[in-house]
Parts: C-alpha cells; structure tokens; sequence
C-alpha cells in the first residue's frame, strides 16, 4: 500500500524490505535527484497509538546502518542525488475490516541522521 502510494506520486520503487543482516529497509524510493529511505508503520484504529510512534530513536539508527550498507553496496547504480533522506509512511487501517478506507501519510524528512 504504501509503496503504490509513492509510486502514484512519482516515486521509483528501487528496493523493498532489503536486508542487511538483521537490518531491514522498508522501502527505497527514487524522483528528480532524491533517494529517500522510506520506513513504514501501519496501525489498525488508535488504541495502539499513531503509526510514527513506532519509529523510535533505535529504529532510526538501524534504518541509518541498513541505509549506509544500500549505498555502499548498490551506490555505483544510483542516478545523480541531489538529496539523501529518511522518510515514513503512516498506514491507519480502519478499526474493524470493511469499515472504511485505509489512511495512508508520507512524511518527508521524518528525521535526519543522529537526531
């Protein structure tokens, strides 16, 4: 969902759930010279909280550690950046099934490395 979400607003999908290790990268997305690392969090209904407050300090830096091991593995592949950022989209699912749309949010520059 989230992924057809950026595509829809231009984005090239270039990686999806990549690994380093232990480390993941929800997605990478590509447009006009920026490469965003893109977290994900989804939550159904509020009683869990909202769905970026799941994106804590320790989950920054694994997302900045699996960032830095894309780009040094695939860097040689990349267009022309103007850009590097971490991003995140926020799905909220209805509370119960069949009752209503998904919300999806992309934040641009959700952080910057060692906030």
């Amino acid at each position: 969902m989230a992924a057809d979400h950026l595509a829809a607003a231009g984005w090239s999908v270039l990686a999806r759930n990549w690994r380093d290790g232990p480390r993941e990268l929800d997605l990478v997305v590509y447009r006009e010279g920026v490469l965003a690392f893109v977290e994900v969090k989804t939550r159904r209904g509020n009683r869990c909280g909202l769905p970026l407050e799941g994106i804590t300090w320790r989950k920054r830096r694994e997302v900045e550690r699996a960032a830095a091991a894309w780009i040094r593995d695939r860097g040689s592949d990349l267009p022309y950046l103007n850009a590097i950022r971490f991003d995140a989209v926020a799905v909220r699912l209805p509370p119960h099934p069949h009752e209503g749309e998904a919300e999806v949010h992309h934040l641009e520059d959700a952080w910057w490395t060692g906030e």
